[in-house]
C-alpha cells in the first residue's frame, strides 16, 4: 500500500520529495520517493498496484488493519484493501516504488508471498539486500540514499537478469499495459499476448505481480476511475466513469469503488481530492 499524501486522505501536506530513476532502471522502477516529518501522522490509502521496498530511517508506520508494524527494511506487496496509517513519533522514510511486475526480479521470490501484508525484508535472507539497507539507514544525506540504492538495483540487473527472466518480465509488462487501456480484458486474451498457455500465464502473473490477473484488474479498473475523478474536476458522470473503466454498469463501478477505498465516488471527494497513484506521475 502506498504512503503517499496525493492519495490519501490525511493531514500530510509536507516533507515529500520525489525522484526519477535512471534511465537502465526505468523499465522497472517508476520513481523514488523520500518523506520526512517531525509530528506524529496519520492517514488513509488505498491500493495502488505498486509494490514498494521501504526503508524507515526513524519510526516505522503502523498498520491498525493488519495488527503490525513495518520493520525498518520492509517488502510492501499488492493490497486488496485501504488501510489507516499511523507513527507516534517523527518519521524519515525513503520508498522504491516499481512498476507491477518487476519487483520480483530483484528479490528472486515470488510476490505473491508479501500478498495483503508487510514483511520484514531481513526475513528475505538476501546478504546483499540487508548490506543495502545497513548503509541506507547509516546515511545522512537522502539524495546519497537513493544513489546507494539505484546502485544496488543496477549491480542486480546486471548480475542476475538472466535472458529468460527479461523475456517473462516483458511479456508480463505487455499485459499490464493492455490492462491499462482494458482492464476487463479476458484472461485468455491476456495470455495470448503474453504467447503463453493460459494455465502457465496465471502462474506467471501471479509470482511477477502478486494476485491474479482478474484481482489486478480490479485494481486496474478502480485506479483509472480515481484518475477520471481527478482530471474531470467533478464534471463527469459516475455512469461515464463505469463505462470508461469497465465496470458492468454504475452500481458494480459504486459497489467496487466502496470495497477498495472504503467510500463512495461522492463521499470520497467531501474528505480528499481523487488522484490515481497508478496512472500519475509525480516526476
Amino acid at each position: 500500500m502506498n504512503f503517499r499524501k496525493a492519495n490519501s486522505c490525511g493531514t500530510m501536506t509536507d516533507g515529500f520529495r520525489f525522484y526519477k530513476p535512471s534511465p537502465l532502471l526505468r523499465d522497472y522502477v517508476r520513481y523514488y520517493w523520500v518523506f520526512k516529518s517531525d509530528q506524529p501522522i496519520e492517514t488513509y490509502t488505498f491500493p495502488i498496484g505498486c509494490p514498494q521496498i521501504i526503508f524507515h530511517k526513524r519510526a516505522a508506520l503502523l498498520i491498525p488493519e493488519l495488527g503490525t508494524r513495518q520493520d525498518r527494511l520492509t517488502i510492501s506487496g499488492q493490497v486488496n484493501f485501504s488501510s489507516h496509517i499511523k507513527a507516534e513519533e517523527s518519521v524519515e522514510m525513503i520508498v522504491v516504488v516499481f512498476h507491477p511486475y518487476a519487483m520480483s526480479a530483484f528479490l528472486h521470490v515470488p510476490i505473491s508471498l508479501f500478498y495483503n501484508t508487510e514483511v520484514s525484508g531481513y526475513g528475505l535472507e538476501n546478504k546483499t539486500l540487508n548490506d543495502l539497507a545497513a548503509r541506507v539507514l547509516a546515511c545522512e544525506e537522502n539524495d546519497s540514499c537513493i544513489s546507494l540504492i539505484e546502485q544496488w538495483l543496477l549491480s542486480q540487473v546486471a548480475i542476475n537478469f538472466a535472458s529468460k527472466r527479461e523475456v517473462d518480465m516483458d511479456r508480463i509488462a505487455a499485459v499490464v499495459r493492455q490492462m491499462y487501456v482494458t482492464p476487463n480484458r479476458p484472461v485468455s486474451e491476456l495470455a495470448s499476448i503474453a504467447c503463453l498457455g493460459k494455465k502457465q500465464f496465471e502462474r506467471l502473473f501471479l509470482a511477477a505481480v502478486g494476485m491474479n490477473p482478474k484481482e489486478y484488474a480490479r485494481l486496474v479498473r478502480f485506479q483509472k476511475s480515481l484518475r477520471l475523478m481527478q482530471c474531470s474536476a467533478g464534471n463527469i458522470s459516475q455512469a461515464q466513469i463505469a463505462y470508461q473503466c469497465g465496470y458492468s454498469d454504475q452500481s458494480h463501478f459504486i459497489r467496487e469503488f466502496r470495497k477498495l477505498s472504503g467510500y463512495t465516488p461522492l463521499s470520497l471527494a467531501t474528505v480528499c481530492k481523487p488522484y490515481s497513484d497508478l496512472f500519475t506521475s509525480p516526476v
